[in-house]
């Protein structure tokens, strides 16, 4: 719920789903739920122009443009539940078939049609998304005590999981329970027994884990023009 341009991350990852036509959200959540529930409780009022009557405590919207035709289940899944038991708890709410998946905590420009084509192309029971971290350090080659090269951004970085995934309902049977987290545990296994594919995504991805990420992403969002949003740019900003 941590804001980016006057919106939380949570709303900007759920555009960025809509714009690719997934408008059903089943949402995990736990320590401060009820945050979460009251935010799109009032989410026409927070985004749309009001009139309040404060002697008659009536509220009229003013031309309802809201185009978010979204239906979002807000599942309280335990305060301490890890990631892989809160996926596992959610599965009485999704529908039989494919269903995707993020942590929430990160945004990207990931095309997440092609994802969805890449998971059904390789017939695996999830998917994730690979990228490349953006750099936090400098890079120093020594030679010796000295310095033989010096760049500002690491020449060479691994790939990690990125957060947008794609899972088969067969993946419930890999998450043995509350205790479970995604990874070490769920995806290691899937891991094992061959059934993980990586999309590998080479375009902007960056988490927001720190307050140097909340800035970044600040600092972008205000150019107009933040790589990550894909969607209409008629959406109020």
């Amino acid at each position: 719920m941590v804001e980016i341009g006057g919106h939380p991350l949570l709303w900007h990852i759920m555009h960025h789903y809509s714009h690719y036509g997934f408008k059903q959200f089943v949402i995990a959540v736990g320590y401060r739920g009820g945050d979460i529930k009251r935010y799109f409780a009032e989410y026409r009022l927070a985004e749309s122009d009001v009139r309040i009557d404060l002697g008659s405590e009536a509220i009229k919207v003013h031309g309802d443009t809201l185009t978010d035709d979204w239906v979002v289940d807000v599942v309280d899944t335990g305060r301490w539940t890890e990631t892989g038991g809160r996926v596992g708890r959610l599965s009485p709410y999704l529908d039989e078939g494919p269903f995707m998946l993020t942590f929430g905590d990160a945004v990207s420009d990931v095309d997440l049609g092609q994802l969805e084509d890449f998971h059904r192309s390789h017939e695996r029971l999830a998917t994730i998304t690979a990228v490349h971290p953006p750099p936090r350090f400098g890079e120093l080659r020594l030679a010796g005590d000295n310095v033989a090269e010096f760049s500002e951004k690491p020449m060479e970085s691994g790939w990690i999981n990125g957060g947008y995934m794609v899972m088969e309902p067969g993946v419930f049977n890999y998450i043995e329970g509350d205790e479970e987290p995604l990874s070490p545990g769920t995806l290691e296994r899937l891991t094992a027994d061959g059934q993980l594919a990586a999309y590998r995504h080479v375009g902007f991805w960056q988490g927001m884990d720190t307050h140097r990420d909340r800035v970044l992403l600040e600092r972008l969002w205000e150019t107009g023009s933040p790589p990550w949003r894909v969607w209409d740019v008629g959406v109020r900003a």
